[in-house]
């Protein structure tokens, strides 16, 4: 709305008020400006209408009638409180025509009467109308922002949010010292018709508590509780203190967090909105709702936090007196931070907020560097004194996040430390960087800025104080002039000498030394003497206290302009430790070698034993009807040498015994477990047997005559003229069978395998073979790997195997070359091809 700067006359194009663009040039007719109810009031009832009786008495009984003339004057004070409150808008008003239109004040009451009947509003809702255009405040930009989303009649009764925000306004400024009469104006005023029961103003103290400055709508003795807050007690008025922003609670039986009158309403909602201007926060305004609280519109949340605003001028008051009694709360202002800066031994600032036209906090003004103030980047206190704070140190904005730190606690008066924290200058462009204690605290409306600037030369001067210790080195210098010669302390340690005996020169060093390393000493001398060259040596140190150490020495030549020898510096380091590490290192690898010499003796022996009874290579064998080809192929590493056997015989009633197994384990023991089993099956195998049987006779071998090995195994017995093969297996892979391109293992049998228990039983079954038939029976270290589960790798043995060339020799041989294991395990495969 633009407001005429004087009275329109006929012809003037001097805009008005938006509601009042269709109306006339300004009439001398007078019209009275009375008093106005805000909104949400209603006017009081006449004296004997409509006086609303207490329930349960009589009107015509003495307390009736007292209780109806209590209620009514109670309204009236009400109407009137009402009245007032809008009075005091109109007659603002009524001031604001008076500055722009250049009229007395009988003519600004005809020119708002006018205009508000005109743009047919009550006159103190134009008032409100003409403060908004005038104020540019946050209630005004609330208010307009809310006005223009009212577009229909029902929202008429919205209209009224920029008077409730008003006559709230004018109620604390009226109070403004009144923190208590403040909160019943916004709850009567504001609040009220937004649904909120009660309201809490509270103020935050220097250490970070709080402090309930005013409240409405709680009893008497949940405010007294609730009058002071210890820091760092989490609550619903600190969520909103140390998050800097509106914090919405739907239900306080949701959250958990304590707060003032939470056993009335245990399942009200909350709003917790910090209350500050200039970057700071002076406290927060928390307001209650009886019930649980959805999401509320973005009009609502302008308003609340419009009213914090309002909140804060109250509590900038507020914070200038302390307690019931109003003692006055004297906060140091900069000259008295000056004086106390200046005593102290570290360097400081004395910080200002410097804020905008739009009273918005942009920087801080370095007020005053102290006597002790020393610049990460060396500058001199004149160029820093006066300076903005991120113009003297623009990184402070930066990974360090100093100014954020300085912005917090100037907002919420909570005290911050840290210590090696990084603060970085820029000079010239280039960054230069130092490491600080920091400390940032809050008095009155300044902020202290204490840091510690780490000196290097000290903390490199103990970093290596500590090198030494923890590497017993000592460090030595000896002036051959005037044949001074200086230790540190750690040397002595080592020299186990007191630190008040005299150091040992270097040309007594052979008295302190074993007598077997003079030689070494000697040479050490000449070579830094007179050869006047850095030398070192090791050699063995006898310290009085009877213990022999082990050193060495490093030590170099100091010469002068003239390349004359001065003097010589070095360090000794014991190197006990190491030597006595070295002598056992050199037994441990004595004693590896003997090991690895025995386990490659071991290996080899296996290895010969397993290809003296299975050689890789092998003539296959004669069988009528019957082609048969063996494959084995040893492990790669001789350790790794295993248990894997395979046989492939004709016995005496003409059958044809195959099998193949797998004793468990690596080694000389497997290899012999392997001869055992293999050669016992030969023996069982002429009584004529089935092979369940004789797996069953080859499990109590395995678990009674050879030390309880475990074993897996597959026997299967073909007989030529049926062209059959009975076959059992002890917890082995079952063979496949290769049939007119396809390839599949037979149905898997129950077998445990050998060794594992005492007797068991072996299921057999018989498989008829067609001419052209190829059966395989094979170890894992065929189609073993480590990265994949075992039906994965049959599948793909399945896929090759499909494949059927010419020879059976052929197939094994191709089949060993495409073999996907990773194992390097033993391989034995047995095939048989049908004529």
């Amino acid at each position: 709305m633009t407001i005429p700067t004087q009275p329109k006359e006929p012809g003037d194009d001097r805009t008005l008020p938006p509601a009042a663009a269709s109306a006339a040039a300004p009439t001398t007719t007078t019209v009275e400006v009375g008093p106005v109810p805000s909104a949400g009031e209603r006017p009081a009832p006449e004296e004997g209408v409509n006086a609303r009786e207490p329930e349960g008495v009589a009107a015509a009984s003495p307390v009736g009638r007292l209780a109806a003339t209590v209620d009514r004057l109670r309204r009236e004070v009400m109407t009137a409180q009402a009245e007032a409150d809008g009075r005091a808008l109109v007659e603002l008003a009524k001031g604001i025509l008076v500055e722009r239109l250049g009229c007395g004040p009988t003519e600004a009451a005809q020119q708002l009467s006018v205009l508000a009947e005109q743009a047919g509003l009550s006159p103190l809702e134009f008032a409100v109308d003409v403060i908004n255009q005038a104020a540019k405040d946050r209630v005004s930009e609330v208010t307009a922002a809310f006005l223009a989303a009212v577009t229909t009649a029902e929202d008429a009764e919205e209209q009224s949010a920029a008077v409730r925000l008003r006559a709230a306004e004018s109620g604390a400024l009226a109070a403004a010292h009144d923190t208590q009469a403040v909160a019943d104006s916004l709850l009567q005023h504001a609040l009220g018709p937004l649904g909120a029961v009660a309201v809490a103003i509270w103020a935050a103290g220097p250490d970070g508590s709080l402090t309930l400055a005013g409240s409405a709508g709680f009893s008497p003795g949940e405010a007294e509780r609730w009058r002071y807050v210890p820091p760092d007690v989490a609550t619903v008025a600190r969520s909103g203190l140390t998050e800097g922003t509106t914090q919405w609670f739907g239900s306080l039986s949701r959250i958990g967090l304590p707060t003032i009158g939470r056993q009335t309403h245990p399942d009200g909602g909350r709003a917790a909105v910090p209350a500050g201007n200039a970057g700071r926060v002076h406290g927060v305004l928390e307001i209650a709702w009886p019930a649980p609280l959805v999401q509320q519109p973005p009009a609502v949340v302008r308003q609340v936090e419009a009213l914090a605003d309002l909140c804060a001028h109250t509590l900038q008051a507020y914070a200038s007196c302390r307690g019931p009694g109003q003692e006055p709360l004297l906060l140091p202002d900069v000259s008295e931070l000056r004086d106390l800066t200046d005593g102290l031994h570290d360097p400081a600032l004395v910080l200002v907020p410097h804020v905008d036209s739009a009273g918005k906090l942009v920087d801080f003004r370095i007020q005053h560097v102290n006597s002790r103030f020393l610049d990460p980047a060396g500058r001199p206190r004149a160029v820093i004194n006066g300076a903005l704070l991120l113009e003297a140190y623009p990184m402070a904005a930066g990974g360090g996040d100093l100014f954020q730190r300085i912005e917090r606690v100037h907002a919420t008066g909570e005290p911050f430390r840290a210590r090696r924290m990084s603060l970085t200058a820029l000079v010239g462009e280039v960054p230069l960087a130092a490491v600080a204690d920091v400390s940032i605290s809050r008095h009155g409306s300044c902020v202290l800025l204490i840091w510690r600037i780490e000196d290097e030369a000290a903390r490199l001067a103990s970093l290596l104080q500590h090198a030494q210790r923890l590497g017993r080195i000592g460090g030595f210098e000896e002036d051959l002039l005037t044949g001074e010669t200086t230790w540190n302390g750690q040397l002595f340690t080592l020299y186990g000498r007191s630190e008040s005996s005299p150091p040992v020169p270097l040309e007594e060093l052979a008295a302190h030394t074993h007598p077997d390393d003079a030689v070494v000493v000697g040479r050490l001398l000449r070579t830094l003497l007179h050869r006047r060259r850095p030398a070192s040596a090791a050699f063995r140190l006898q310290r009085p206290d009877g213990v022999t150490r082990h050193m060495r020495i490093v030590a170099e030549p100091v010469l002068d302009t003239d390349d004359r020898l001065v003097a010589v510096r070095g360090a000794y380091q014991d190197i006990s430790a190491q030597h006595w590490t070295e002598v056992a290192l050199a037994a441990t690898r004595d004693q590896l070698a003997q090991s690895e010499q025995h386990a490659s003796e071991r290996s080899r022996l296996a290895l010969q034993l397993q290809h003296a009874i299975m050689p890789p290579t092998r003539a296959p064998l004669e069988a009528p009807g019957l082609q048969v080809a063996v494959r084995y192929r040893p492990a790669e590493e001789e350790h790794l040498v295993g248990g894997d056997w395979y046989d492939a015989v004709v016995l005496p009633s003409g059958l044809v015994m195959l099998c193949v197994g797998d004793v468990a384990g690596h080694g000389i023991e497997a290899a012999t477990s392997m001869v055992v089993l293999r050669n016992a099956l030969r023996g069982l195998a002429v009584t004529g047997a089935g092979p369940g049987q004789l797996l069953s006779w080859l499990n109590i071998v395995a678990h009674h005559l050879t030390g309880s090995i475990t074993a897996t195994a597959v026997c299967g017995l073909y007989d030529p003229a049926r062209h059959t093969l009975r076959w059992a297996r002890a917890g082995h892979l079952p063979p496949v069978l290769v049939r007119d391109a396809q390839a599949a293992p037979l149905p898997l049998l129950r077998g445990m395998l050998l060794g594992a228990v005492p007797e068991t039983v072996y299921e057999e079954a018989e498989v008829q073979l067609a001419a052209e038939d190829t059966l395989l029976m094979y170890t894992d270290g065929l189609i073993e790997r480590r990265d994949r589960s075992v039906e994965e790798s049959l599948t793909q043995l399945l896929v090759q195997a499909r494949t059927v060339p010419p020879t059976l020799d052929r197939q094994l041989d191709r089949l060993l070359t495409y073999s996907r294991s990773d194992t390097d395990d033993d391989t034995c495969i047995v095939g048989i091809r049908v004529h």
